[in-house]
């Protein structure tokens, strides 16, 4: 009994995987793009927004209905070197990845993560980290190359 339902299990953290993976994209901001997109977020997610205007760089947080937060970071030159979500599910990445999305893609075609351990994307010029249980998921994305050269990459949280 315990191995079908570990199989159901590992069948459904598949068939998540693959919707977010292939599911539908509206516009949005996207990772790598300018800030002017974080308004479209907002009201694709239908949340509320609030600014927070650091020294080196600005930090758009999207609350939507359920609780979910998104945090978009954007440089001095506008443009978004990360994001960051936590929530009771996973935001549609495709949306929030834009071009940085194959790397997802080219992860869940090669099925490599063991089960139950965080998914951990360390590419040359993009990092991606998820995890997380049921209805609370945390994880953050950003490009190495886009954050300030005064900040840490640990910024994105």
């Amino acid at each position: 009994m315990g191995e079908r339902r570990g199989g159901r299990l590992m069948g459904a953290l598949v068939g998540c995987l693959l919707i977010l993976v292939f599911g539908p994209a509206p516009a949005g901001a996207v990772l790598g793009e300018q800030e002017a997109s974080v308004k479209q977020d907002r009201q694709f997610l239908g949340g509320q927004t609030r600014l927070d205007d650091r020294e080196t760089y600005r930090v758009h947080e999207i609350t939507d209905a359920s609780g979910a937060i998104i945090r978009e970071y954007v440089s001095p030159a506008g443009t978004v070197f990360g994001i960051s979500w936590q929530g009771p599910r996973v935001p549609n990445l495709q949306q929030l990845l834009g071009s940085y999305f194959v790397h997802l893609q080219e992860y869940a075609l090669s099925q490599t993560r063991r089960r139950g351990a965080p998914l951990v994307i360390q590419k040359s010029d993009f990092v991606l980290t998820n995890g997380g249980h049921m209805r609370w998921y945390r994880g953050r994305a950003y490009v190495p190359s886009l954050v300030p050269a005064n900040l840490s990459r640990e910024v994105v949280q």
